[in-house]
């Protein structure tokens, strides 16, 4: 039985705008592809920060300008981004595997993951969304739109959400059909589109689940083989950005969690990646984990770079 990955796809590797994005996917499905003639078995998730801070932003601008114009709610806009994202990269891997005569087909599942109403996140917006910006540019939105913003590894400031805990998929069972029929599905897109329980019935909240834990989540109930996370780099790193900076090539999660003790990863951006490696490798022991970046996947795969993480 072939190997089943979950990639999970980082939304700035995605570019900031349609038109960038449009040409960026075409080398995920390069990397897809790739895989599949490997003999992998793919389901993708991927990020949607940029893109669902560019859509909040321009809705808001709009409504603000236009009385006509309705607002549109964050969850609306992380469909949106979820939707259009999902649509490039089924129409970029379709293309893709039919330059190669391969017969797999592709589809993108608009996904819903319940949250906990009470997560303690709902206080505490640590998730980044939306573009980078100067610091009085930040400071001048966040008196206009009451934003929180955040400094982002120097790279300049950007809009923070809450970012709940994945508790449940909710078209999990969607996914799994079109998974064991051999189709290369995309799914939780941007983490998801956070919805809590009701009495009525699911209802969307305002926050961005991370792609990463929903991915980790997603991989554990359809008992993939693979977690691959990929990001802007080859390796984890400790100590990054200094000169002691050390790449790692495998971590077990005792040493993960020993440098996470030692703050060696960033909340925002490394962190979450190995936390979700953790969730997968915990919940299948005999599963790993593995973290570099998308044009060295297929490398990686091999052991010829990467960080593989098991327990």
């Amino acid at each position: 039985m072939a190997k089943r990955l979950v990639l999970a796809l980082g939304g700035n590797a995605l570019g900031n705008t349609p038109e960038t994005q449009l040409q960026l996917v075409k080398n995920t499905a390069k990397t897809v592809a790739d895989l599949l003639e490997e003999g992998y078995q793919v389901i993708i998730g991927h990020g949607n920060g940029p893109q669902v801070g560019m859509i909040n932003l321009a809705m808001d601008l709009a409504s603000a300008a236009d009385e006509k114009i309705p607002y549109m709610p964050f969850p609306e806009c992380g469909a949106m981004s979820q939707g259009y994202i999902g649509y490039h990269l089924q129409q970029a891997i379709r293309q893709e595997l039919l330059n190669r005569k391969m017969p797999q087909e592709v589809a993108a599942v608009v996904t819903q993951v319940v949250v906990d109403r009470d997560d303690g996140a709902f206080a505490h917006p640590t998730k980044p969304v939306g573009r980078f910006y100067t610091k009085e540019q930040a400071e001048q939105l966040a008196l206009e739109k009451n934003f929180t913003f955040v400094e982002d590894a120097g790279r300049g400031y950007r809009r923070v959400v809450p970012s709940p805990v994945p508790q449940r998929i909710v078209e999990l069972n969607v996914v799994r059909q079109l998974v064991d029929g051999g189709d290369v599905v995309i799914t939780v897109g941007g983490g998801g589109i956070p919805v809590i329980e009701t009495p009525e019935g699911l209802r969307g909240v305002a926050a961005v689940i991370d792609k990463d834990k929903s991915s980790a989540k997603l991989a554990e109930d359809l008992g993939a083989d693979m977690l691959v996370i990929l990001t802007a780099v080859d390796r984890v790193c400790i100590h990054y950005n200094t000169p002691e900076q050390e790449e790692l090539s495998t971590l077990t999660v005792q040493q993960a969690e020993e440098y996470i003790a030692q703050g060696q990863f960033a909340p925002g951006s490394m962190l979450p990646k190995v936390e979700s490696c953790l969730q997968f490798v915990r919940a299948n022991p005999q599963g790993k984990a593995l973290i570099t970046s998308l044009e060295r996947a297929k490398e990686a795969l091999s052991g010829k770079t990467g960080t593989v993480i098991t327990l």
